[in-house]
C-alpha cells in the first residue's frame, strides 16, 4: 500500500512557478535590503557583516525602520530576537510592533536600540552556576550576519545571549568567536601561499536524519511523548532486515510532508536539496547545500522547528531523538565541513599545481593534528544522554574518534613522514562490461561509512553529532582546535628563509607525532578497540566519561587562548551538560517506573487472571488444563514479580542519584545504576 499508515496525503496549495521565484520571500536579505535601506546605509551594512564590525546608532536605527516595513508588509505583527539558549533548542518573547505616541495614539513602532539589544529574563534558562536565579538580567544582541525572517505573524531577529555581567549564556556567541579565530589564522597561513586573501570562511552542510510516526500511534505512546523514545517494547518481526528501505520509493503521504516542508524552507532562505528514505522504516533524511557555518546551524536549528510544524498538518509527529527505537537505526546529523578563501579557493581540496597542494597538505595535517590533540573535547561536545544510545551501535561512528584519508592521501602523508617521493594514482576509468553504458571516473578516496571523521575528497564530515542536537556546540570546538593548530602552524614556519622547506619539515614532525589517529579500516571491527589502546586513542564510551574532557585543563587553555569561552564559561558549560543529562536519564526512569506499574502490571495482571480462571474453569469440569496454560501461568506470575521488583529497585536507584550532591557523580550514579535498572524493567516487560 503506497499510503503510510493507510491515510490519504494532505493536499497543500504549493506557490507556483520555479523554487528560485519564491526562495528568501520570507527572509529579509541583502537583496531586499537594498529596496528599504539608503544606499550609504546599505553599503555599512554590508560592510559590517563581512568584517564583524559594529554599527553605529544611526545606522541601526535606519535598518530597524526599513525592516519593520518590510516585516509589516509580509504581514508581521510582533516582532522577537530568536536566540540559542544552553536548553539545546530556541528561544523566543513576541512584542508588538505598538507604542503609544506624544499624543497617546497607538502606532506600530520599531527603533534601532529594540533591534540591535533587548532584555530577556536570564534567570530561567540554564547557566551552569553563572546567574543565580534572583539575578535575572540578561541581553539579546542582534546578529546581522544572520538575516532577520518572518514567520507568520512574527519578524524574528537572529542575536546573541549573554549574562549582566557578559558571559555568553547561548551556543551561538562561541561560535561566532570561533569562527572568527579560524579566520583569522587560516588567512595567516594561507598569506604564506597567497597574499590575496583576506578572508577564510568556515563552511557547513548538515544532513537531517528523522523519524516520522501517524500521529495517533504517537498519542499513544507515553513514553514516546515524553522521552522521544520508547522504553518499552520488543522488535518488530520485520524492520530493517531486508535493507529495502534505504533510497527506496517515498510513500505519497511522506512525499506530501517533504514537499511541504522543501516550501516552506524555500521561503525562509533554507537551500534544502536532498530528500530520500533512510535505512530504518519510516526514517528519512533531508539535507541542503551548503551555506557559511553560523548561518547553516541557524538553519538547521529552523528547519528542525519548521518539520514539527509541517508534520502535525499531515498528521505526523517527526521524531528526532537519536534512538528512538531499539533494534534499528538511530538518527545522526553529520557535519560536512570545510574551509574556503574569499579567492575563490577550497583549502580541503586538492589543486593543480605545486603551491596549491602544499597548502591543500598543509591544511589537512593541522586538522589532524586539532582532532588527534584534541579528541576527548570534541567529542565532549557531541556526547548528550540520547546520542549515547546511538554511538556504537552498528550504524553509527564508534565512541573512539579516528580520521579516515583514504588510500590515496595516507600515500602522501606516509611519504612527507618517510621523506620519499609519493607516486600519485593514475585516475581509474571504471568500465562497466556494456556497450550502451558510459564509463566513468571513479572517486578517490572511497567512502568510509564507520569512520567518525572522515575526508570526502573535498571536505571533512565529522559523522558523530546527534540528530536533535544544536550543531553550534560541535562547530565551535572544531573550528577553534583548527585555529589553534594553524596559529601554532604559522607561528613555526613565519619569517624562515626557506619556507618551502621549513613547511615540510613543519609537516613531517606534525603527521608523524600524529599518524595515530589515521585509521582506513572498518571501525565497527572487534579488533578496532584493542588497536586503538595500543595507539593510545581515548575510547570514551559513556557520556559522564566524555564531559569532564569539557574541562581538561588543555580544553581550558585552548578556549581561552582565542577568546571564544573564559574558565567560567566552559565550567558552567559543563555544569549545564551534566545536569542535562542527568534531568533526562530521571524523567526517562520515572516514565518507565510509572508505566511499569500504572499500565504494564495492571495488563498483566488481568491477563494471568484470566488464564488462571480458564485453568480453574477446566480443572472444575474434570478436564486437565493444558500444558501451555499451566506453563503460561507461569511465566506471567514469574514476569509480574520481576516488574514488580524491578519497578522497586528502580524507583530506588533514581532517589539514590537525585539526592547526590556533586554534578559528575550524579550522572555517573544515573548512567551506571539507573540505566541498567531501567532496562531490567523493559526486559520484563
Amino acid at each position: 500500500m503506497d499510503e503510510a499508515f493507510g491515510k490519504k496525503a494532505v493536499q497543500v496549495d504549493y506557490p507556483s512557478g520555479r523554487v528560485s521565484d519564491y526562495f528568501g520571500q520570507s527572509v529579509f536579505s541583502l537583496e531586499k535590503m537594498k529596496s528599504y535601506l539608503s544606499k550609504t546605509t546599505f553599503k555599512t551594512l554590508s560592510a559590517a557583516v563581512e568584517a564583524g564590525a559594529p554599527l553605529t546608532h544611526d545606522i541601526a536605527e535606519e535598518v530597524a525602520q526599513g525592516m519593520k516595513q518590510w516585516a509589516i508588509e509580509m504581514g508581521a505583527t510582533h516582532y522577537t530576537h530568536w536566540f540559542q539558549p544552553l536548553t539545546g533548542g530556541t528561544a523566543e518573547k513576541h512584542d508588538a510592533f505598538a507604542e503609544f505616541n506624544s499624543d497617546k495614539q497607538l502606532i506600530e513602532e520599531f527603533s534601532g536600540k529594540l533591534l540591535v539589544q533587548q532584555e530577556p529574563d536570564a534567570s530561567s534558562f540554564p547557566s551552569g552556576g553563572i546567574r543565580n536565579t534572583f539575578e535575572a538580567r540578561g541581553y539579546t544582541a542582534w546578529d546581522p550576519a544572520s538575516p532577520a525572517f518572518v514567520v507568520g505573524d512574527t519578524l524574528c531577529i537572529p542575536t546573541i545571549f549573554i549574562s549582566y555581567t557578559g558571559e555568553a549564556l547561548d551556543y551561538k556567541a562561541p561560535l561566532l568567536k570561533a569562527l572568527a579565530a579560524v579566520d583569522k589564522n587560516a588567512v595567516k597561513v594561507c598569506n604564506l601561499f597567497d597574499e590575496k586573501v583576506t578572508k577564510v570562511f568556515s563552511y557547513l552542510g548538515w544532513e537531517q536524519e528523522y523519524f516520522l510516526v501517524d500521529g495517533s500511534l504517537w498519542a499513544g505512546r507515553p513514553d514516546l511523548m515524553l522521552t522521544g523514545r520508547t522504553l518499552m517494547g520488543h522488535d518488530s518481526a520485520k524492520n530493517q532486515q531486508l535493507e529495502d528501505h534505504y533510497f527506496g520509493h517515498v510513500p505519497s503521504r511522506v512525499l506530501a510532508f517533504m514537499t511541504e516542508l522543501e516550501v516552506e524552507a524555500h521561503k525562509l532562505g533554507i537551500p534544502v536539496k536532498t530528500r530520500h528514505n533512510e535505512v530504518a522504516p519510516n526514517q528519512y533524511e533531508l539535507a541542503p547545500i551548503y551555506e557559511e557555518t553560523n548561518l547553516a546551524v541557524d538553519h538547521n536549528l529552523l528547519v528542525m522547528s519548521v518539520m514539527r510544524r509541517v508534520a502535525r498538518r499531515h498528521g505526523f509527529r517527526v521524531v528526532l531523538h537519536e534512538k528512538p527505537f531499539k533494534g534499528i537505526n538511530g538518527s545522526g546529523k553529520h557535519c560536512n565541513w570545510s574551509l574556503g578563501t574569499d579567492t575563490g579557493v577550497n583549502l580541503l581540496a586538492p589543486a593543480k599545481d605545486a603551491v596549491g597542494n602544499l597548502q591543500f597538505v598543509t591544511f589537512v595535517a593541522n586538522v589532524l593534528k586539532a582532532v588527534h590533540t584534541h579528541n576527548g573535547l570534541l567529542k565532549a561536545s557531541i556526547s548528550s544522554a540520547t546520542n549515547a544510545h546511538r554511538l556504537g551501535a552498528n550504524e553509527a561512528p564508534p565512541a573512539i574518534i579516528s580520521i579516515f584519508l583514504g588510500d590515496e592521501l595516507e600515500g602522501v602523508v606516509r611519504a612527507i613522514i618517510d621523506g620519499s617521493k609519493h607516486k600519485a594514482s593514475d585516475a581509474v576509468k571504471m568500465e562497466l562490461g556494456a556497450a550502451v553504458l558510459p564509463t566513468f571516473i571513479k572517486d578517490n578516496p572511497d567512502r568510509n561509512r564507520t569512520s567518525p571523521f572522515a575526508f570526502t575528497g573535498n571536505k571533512f564530515e565529522f559523522r558523530m553529532p546527534g540528530s536533535e542536537v544544536n550543531l553550534s556546540d560541535a562547530n565551535m570546538v572544531l573550528n577553534t582546535i583548527v585555529a589553534k593548530a594553524l596559529s601554532d602552524f604559522s607561528d613555526a614556519v613565519e619569517g624562515k628563509k626557506d619556507f618551502e622547506k621549513a613547511t615540510r619539515s613543519y609537516m613531517k614532525k606534525v603527521l608523524t607525532d600524529h599518524q595515530r589517529i589515521i585509521f582506513n579500516g572498518d571501525n565497527y571491527s572487534e579488533e578496532w578497540p584493542k588497536e586503538a589502546a595500543r595507539r593510545g586513542l581515548l575510547n570514551l564510551k559513556s557520556t559522564p566519561e566524555a564531559l569532564p574532557q569539557y574541562v581538561a585543563e588543555e580544553s581550558i587553555e585552548v578556549f581561552n587562548e582565542f577568546r571564544v569561552l573564559s574558565r567560567a564559561e566552559v565550567e558552567s558549560r559543563y555544569e549545564v551538560k551534566l545536569d542535562h543529562y542527568s534531568k533526562k536519564i530521571n524523567i526517562e526512569g520515572l516514565t518507565t517506573a510509572r508505566l511499569a506499574r500504572r499500565n504494564y502490571l495492571p495488563a498483566i495482571i488481568e491477563f494471568s487472571t484470566a488464564v488462571a480462571n480458564s485453568i480453574e474453569a477446566k480443572e472444575d469440569a474434570g478436564v486437565e488444563a493444558p500444558r501451555a496454560e499451566k506453563d503460561l501461568l507461569k511465566k506471567l506470575n514469574a514476569c509480574i514479580d520481576a516488574i514488580y521488583e524491578g519497578a522497586a529497585l528502580l524507583e530506588e536507584e533514581i532517589q539514590g542519584a537525585a539526592a547526590t550532591v556533586d554534578s559528575l557523580e550524579k550522572a555517573q550514579a544515573f548512567c551506571t545504576r539507573v540505566l541498567p535498572a531501567m532496562q531490567n524493567v523493559r526486559e520484563a516487560v
